[in-house]
């Protein structure tokens, strides 16, 4: 095979494991601080820390033997937006809890039937490159140029400083996963978080290492969802006028790799809007999930994982957006919980009378 199709069938791979782990073990940004703020339950928000700890220092590892230039990666840059960045990573935070899910987890949903996240798919996907290429483009070309910033370096730099933070870092987080002895007993999200992050690794190897070819290479990546959605509903549309890249191969994986797990769990059925499920939600999700995916750069699997492994400030800026987002809109939803009326008991008397 050429090397293109090398990465292809890898992409293919990496996206299967990733749709049937994350429909089995129910890995999400979403649910981890949902979770952890209505429930006080932290085990899914552990799992999502433990896979930022394993694609950081695997990613780490490939750089440093020389298989990956993260040089080459999109989320190594110095220039910024000062605005567009952590706006855009507000937005896609609020949208993320708006629609219940993630770009990731939208997708694991629709293999596994759900029909509405058939509806924020395209709300994602169409959005996103509405900002990107579309009609939005060039207001965000020009705010973006009248918010450019120029940073010092794109990431940590120097082996030792570099290796300091990285231990340091990834040490805290394990402190903290592993501080609940509750969370050891929970295997499926241990497995989940060590497989996920292993999967951002594998796919720089793959675009990086398996993909390098001086004449054609591929462009180094790994895993992400906003741009790869709406590019795979491009290629539905046009595929004869369009190559397959890594993106598209990794959602239409993850798709097929849910719906296969579903299938074996006996969990797939097909759900779709019900009286008491605000359409206009999910819709306004979507589209806030798309817009500010495009203007941050990444989802939270893109930024908050895959961007977060090269250790790039821009993307440690684009996360914190994200999580602050989410943050708002879970408060703004437990405000909104209207608290039970108290029952006044009347008097026996009364009550005969």
């Amino acid at each position: 095979m050429s090397t293109n199709e090398w990465v292809l069938s890898a992409a293919l791979a990496i996206g299967l494991v990733y749709g049937g782990v994350a429909q089995f073990t129910g890995f999400c940004l979403n649910s981890a601080l949902r979770h952890q703020m209505t429930q006080g339950n932290g085990h899914k928000l552990r799992s999502f820390m433990l896979a930022i700890v394993v694609a950081m220092v695997g990613t780490q590892v490939a750089s440093g033997l020389g298989l990956i230039d993260l040089s080459e990666s999109i989320y190594v840059t110095t220039g910024l937006s000062w605005l567009l960045i952590p706006l855009g990573g507000i937005l896609f935070g609020y949208g993320m809890i708006m629609a219940r899910g993630c770009g990731a987890r939208t997708l694991v949903l629709f293999g596994q039937g759900n029909l509405r996240s058939l509806v924020v798919l395209l709300c994602i996907g169409i959005s996103a490159f509405m900002a990107l290429t579309g009609v939005l483009s060039p207001l965000r070309a020009d705010i973006a140029q009248a918010t450019s910033a120029t940073l010092g370096s794109a990431s940590i730099v120097g082996e030792y400083l570099r290796w300091g933070f990285v231990i340091a870092f990834c040490g805290s987080l394990l402190f903290f996963v592993f501080s609940d002895k509750q969370f050891l007993k929970q295997r499926k999200d241990i497995f989940g978080g060590l497989i996920i992050g292993s999967l951002v690794v594998a796919g720089w190897l793959a675009t990086g290492w398996l993909g390098f070819d001086d004449f054609e290479p591929t462009p180094l990546t790994s895993l992400t969802f906003v741009g790869p959605v709406g590019a795979t509903i491009q290629y539905s549309m046009i595929a004869t006028g369009m190559d397959l890249n890594f993106g598209i191969v990794v959602v239409l994986g993850v798709i097929i790799g849910s719906f296969i797990a579903a299938h074996l769990g006996g969990q797939f059925r097909l759900i779709g809007f019900e009286q008491h499920t605000p359409m206009t939600r999910y819709i306004a999700g979507g589209i806030f999930m798309g817009v500010g995916g495009a203007l941050a750069m990444g989802c939270s699997v893109g930024q908050g994982i895959t961007g977060l492994s090269t250790l790039s400030y821009v993307s440690m800026i684009a996360f914190a957006g994200i999580l602050l987002g989410a943050w708002l809109a879970l408060r703004r939803e437990l405000s909104a919980v209207t608290p039970p009326k108290p029952i006044h008991r009347q008097h026996r008397r009364e009550q005969h009378q």
